[in-house]
């Protein structure tokens, strides 16, 4: 028997096979297509409806706005002529306009600040209330904010009449206040300060219901931790409330922005439908031009011109919800 029989043979542990190379699942192309176009399937009715609902009227503002067209245009005695942008240029040289321009943005401006302010103070409040208080006041923003523009402007206009109002009433029981027979519309910045209360008081529902919406999704545990580290109450709303709920501001800010420079049936009501010069805003001035004064390209042309500013605004808006968004 030789050395090589009796040695032990030693086992090798067997290979392991190599894993095969990873490949890329791909989704198959036909599913692909279909994810991408899904999107625009689910939003072609809206968007239809969008284009016969305004896509004609647009198209026809921005036709009569380089237009010749007034009142024998309009009964066919004779034909449209195009003047290219001389409904601009006489609605851009006109110093008229630009008071109403200024005006506009002081009254939305207004609006907006006030209508945001108040409506952040009431949804902070009804956090700090309890269940029936809180279930109360949404019952009454929900129906004010559900009250036609038509019968809010009529109860306004009870309620500051020169004759008959409420208001001169109650403040003429104050000490040294005497209103009685007071118009309030007598002056223009006083009965704008009244046209804007009453479009605050229809937009202020909507901004509480919304921003209490948002509340709730602030996390609890970011205000008490910020409460231990000392900060105060504005100090857990600037630095934690605040940020959450900063997509939520922006949006409703650019909503009420829009809303209340198209401002029209409040005005147009509360001074029977003749505004005076010092009631004009870019909407009921259009509307005078075109509807009053029977000149309907320039109408078209301050119409367009309100709708670009309006424009940008939504181009801000989209500026700043994009960036929000490379934050998150």
């Amino acid at each position: 028997m030789s050395a090589a029989d009796t040695t032990t043979p030693v086992k090798v542990p067997p290979t392991r096979p190599s894993p095969p190379p990873r490949t890329e699942a791909r989704q198959p192309r036909g599913r692909r297509k279909t994810s991408a176009t899904t999107p625009w399937l689910l939003l072609a009715p809206c968007l239809l409806i969008l284009a016969l609902v305004m896509g004609y009227p647009l198209v026809r503002l921005v036709t009569l706005s380089f237009q010749k067209f007034g009142q024998s245009q309009l009964w066919g005695f004779q034909p449209a002529e195009n003047v290219g942008f001389d409904n601009f240029a006489g609605v851009l040289g006109d110093g008229e306009f630009w008071q109403v321009v200024v005006r506009t943005i002081v009254f939305a401006a207004g609006c907006v600040i006030l209508t945001m302010v108040l409506g952040m103070l009431v949804a902070l409040l009804l956090q700090r209330v309890s269940g029936w208080v809180k279930t109360l006041v949404n019952i009454a923003l929900v129906a004010s904010w559900g009250m036609p523009v038509i019968v809010a402007t009529t109860v306004f206009k009870w309620l500051f009449d020169s004759d008959y109002g409420i208001l001169n009433a109650v403040l003429s029981k104050l000490p040294g206040v005497e209103l009685i027979g007071h118009n309030w519309f007598a002056s223009g910045p006083q009965g704008l300060a009244v046209i804007m209360l009453l479009v605050i008081w229809g937009a202020v529902p909507f901004v509480v219901i919304t921003l209490s919406a948002g509340l709730t999704q602030v996390p609890a545990e970011l205000e008490e931790a910020a409460r231990l580290d000392g900060a105060g109450s504005w100090g857990v709303f600037r630095y934690v409330t605040l940020p959450v709920l900063k997509p939520i501001v922006v949006m409703l800010t650019t909503l009420s922005v829009i809303w209340d420079m198209g401002v029209f049936p409040q005005v147009f009501v509360m001074r029977n439908g003749h505004p005076e010069p010092e009631f004009q805003l870019l909407t009921t001035y259009s509307y005078d031009r075109a509807f009053v004064v029977n000149d309907y390209g320039q109408g078209s042309a301050i119409a367009l011109i309100t709708v670009l500013l309006l424009l940008g605004v939504v181009a801000v808006y989209m500026r700043q919800m994009l960036k929000i968004g490379e934050v998150e």
